[in-house]
């Protein structure tokens, strides 16, 4: 019998994601401190991993058949959609958000700042995913877990309390263009809420909690 095709999961990376061959996979684990990854056979079992935690699938150098938490009611997420989500090394402190395929992990959209907040993270990177697909004519979802990130594109208005300085003035400059792309677009790509209680961690978490 024919075994089953490799698929790699890479959890901390240069990019991480789901990957269909080795070299993939290590071009994004390479000179990367602290790298997470496992190789899975069959893309559903890859794509399902990527969705939990590194530590479910390996544990003291072993790996796992089951991750040891699981999640209900995943009938209900809309997989053809886009998942994004921030983190944050400290509030204030150096931020990054992230737009992926939420079925397969693919990574849409990357961006890295020296300062910032998850909340502005968050925001960012639904506005950025919604010009995207708007700019793309791609009408999908958007899944965000930060209620205070859709209230503030809801409202049209991101209410930080991130200091103003030379530091943080780029930040301000794309938060601002941001709210404004928000007043002048009637954007019709749904906002719906990734539950993290039911279905795990959303999958363009960077896997840091």
């Amino acid at each position: 019998m024919a075994k089953k095709k490799k698929y790699y999961v890479v959890w901390a990376g240069h990019k991480p994601g789901v990957y269909s061959s080795w070299a993939e996979c290590q071009a994004q684990i390479k000179a990367f401190a602290g790298a997470k990854y496992k190789s899975f056979e069959g893309l559903e079992l890859a794509v399902d991993a990527f969705k939990g935690k590194y530590e479910d699938y390996v544990q003291r150098g072993v790996a796992s058949k089951k991750p040891k938490v699981k999640h209900v009611s995943k009938s209900k997420i809309v997989w053809k959609s886009m998942s994004v989500d921030a983190a944050c090394g400290g509030n204030p402190g150096r931020m990054e958000y992230q737009g992926v395929d939420t079925k397969t992990g693919m990574q849409f959209f990357h961006q890295k700042f020296a300062v910032g907040t998850n909340n502005i993270g968050e925001f960012l990177a639904i506005v950025h995913g919604l010009a995207m697909l708007e700019k793309q004519e791609i009408n999908i979802p958007i899944y965000s877990d930060s209620r205070t990130a859709m209230l503030w594109v809801k409202k049209k208005k991101a209410k930080t309390t991130l200091v103003r300085n030379s530091s943080t003035e780029h930040l301000y400059d794309l938060i601002e263009r941001a709210e404004n792309w928000l007043k002048t677009h009637d954007f019709r790509v749904p906002l719906m809420k990734w539950e993290t209680k039911d279905w795990g961690e959303i999958p363009a978490d960077f896997g840091r909690k």
